[in-house]
């Protein structure tokens, strides 16, 4: 049983938490999109500064290769009554010697389950990275083997490598991403949406 009565009420929750607050070198700023009646949903890690700047879910170059990735355009990305966006970490981590930090392990314990809660008309779940992969698989696999064999997934989960231009490489050495899982994805996410 919920605490809150809607999910709105829970949304407003989630955008004033200061959970992590001293951890976070820019401030919290949650970034997340979701609509009790959204069919599509995409668990990320946790926004970049370019998201953290504008409050846009995937607003970067990480999101337009997704967006293709999913055959989709960015009206019905970000309509929250068809597709939730709901990061590992609410808010930008910060930046580290190779990149961003990794999302606070704190947020997804305190807001995931209510949040699912509220989601119940998910068809599917896209797991984009390590850190969400390892939460909701509770799997000890790597994120080539997990994403390799994303078959032991479905229908629920579709396992995905992130989609930042800094992982050109990965899909440089891994062709049957794009040959065997996109056009997966592309079929499932037109099938949630039927």
């Amino acid at each position: 049983m919920s605490e809150y009565q809607s999910l709105e009420d829970l949304l407003v929750d989630i955008r004033r938490c200061q959970l992590c607050a001293e951890r976070l070198a820019l401030g919290p700023r949650p970034v997340l999109q979701a609509s009790s009646s959204a069919r599509l949903l995409i668990v990320g890690q946790a926004p970049g500064s370019r998201v953290h700047a504008s409050g846009i879910p995937w607003d970067d170059p990480s999101g337009e290769r997704l967006r293709d990735w999913l055959g989709m355009d960015k009206t019905t990305f970000y309509d929250a009554s068809r597709v939730a966006i709901v990061p590992m970490g609410f808010c930008y981590p910060g930046r580290g010697k190779s990149g961003d930090l990794p999302p606070d392990p704190a947020c997804a314990p305190q807001w995931h389950s209510e949040l699912m809660g509220w989601l119940r008309q998910i068809e599917l779940t896209l797991l984009i990275g390590n850190y969400a992969q390892r939460y909701y698989l509770n799997s000890t696999r790597n994120l080539t083997e997990t994403v390799r064999h994303w078959r032991d997934y479905a229908p629920q989960y579709l396992p995905l490598p992130h989609p930042s231009p800094r992982n050109n490489i990965w899909l440089r050495r891994n062709p049957w991403f794009e040959v065997e899982v996109l056009p997966e994805l592309r079929r499932r996410v037109l099938e949630a949406f039927s």
